[in-house]
């Protein structure tokens, strides 16, 4: 079984998380081109492409401008990300076994490095999927990924058995040949929602909190088979079996 998350935009400017070792990403020779061509572009003009403010504009122009020097070192993707999943995630107490089963079991989009493994080392970036670089034709990042990563992450899925637990965000399945995606595998989509005004909505803080969670939750349990996904339970966030499906699991929380 393979778990499937998405990069956050915010990271880390260096990590003191001790890691077994930092392995080479499967894309890093198209991450490096993509990045020097995120370098040509002046603050302002980030600042419009990645709809961000200047202060963020700027930080990400210096990120691009150093991204190959020598000074600037790569951190286990795992820990640069630092936004709600990750830091659910919460992999400065893992084990060093616990690494070495998510580099096994657990993906990350990234729009700038493809797909990433846990100990895959990375730089700080900022970059959206519908950013278009003249270079690459002027395609997305979506459509610029989607024919490089789709085989590639077919059959990863299909050498942890053929089931894929996809945590990510919806936007991510625009990175691949999503209906060949499913058709070639299983996708199982645990879905969290809160009863609120009546009705069964999507908080999105929470959504991503329990994402991390169930990822920390398969990693730290090795969860092998789908049907134990359902013993997951977080801060009052239960299985709603009468609301579940083949390949897809509600999790409600009823009172919050």
């Amino acid at each position: 079984m393979l778990t499937f998350i998405s990069c956050a935009k915010t990271m880390a400017s260096r990590s003191s998380v001790a890691v077994p070792e930092v392995t080479i990403p499967k894309f890093e020779r198209e991450a490096v081109e993509n990045a020097l061509e995120m370098s040509q572009y002046p603050a302002p003009e980030l600042e419009k492409l990645l709809r961000v403010n200047a202060k963020i504009a700027a930080e990400n122009r210096l990120r691009y401008h150093d991204f190959c020097s020598a000074d600037n070192r790569p951190m286990p993707a795992i820990c640069a990300y630092t936004g709600a999943v990750f830091k659910r995630i919460l992999p400065k107490d893992f084990t060093v076994d616990d690494f070495y089963y998510a580099q096994e079991h657990l993906r990350i989009t990234s729009f700038l490095y493809g797909l990433l493994r846990p100990l895959d080392g990375i730089k700080p970036y900022r970059l959206e999927g519908d950013v278009r670089l003249p270079e690459k034709g002027g395609v997305s990042m979506f459509d610029y990924w989607k024919p490089l990563l789709t085989d590639y992450f077919i059959s990863e899925i299909k050498k942890q058995g053929g089931v894929l637990v996809n945590l990510a965000s919806g936007e991510m399945k625009d990175l691949f040949d999503w209906k060949r995606v499913e058709q070639e595998v299983r996708v199982i989509t645990p879905e969290f929602q809160v009863w609120k005004g009546g009705q069964l909505k999507t908080i999105v803080i929470y959504a991503k909190m329990c994402r991390g969670e169930m990822a920390r939750f398969i990693i730290k349990h090795r969860i092998e088979h789908p049907e134990d996904l359902k013993a997951f339970s977080w801060e009052g966030f239960e299985l709603d079996a009468e609301k579940c499906s083949e390949n897809h699991l509600q999790f409600t929380l009823l009172n919050p």
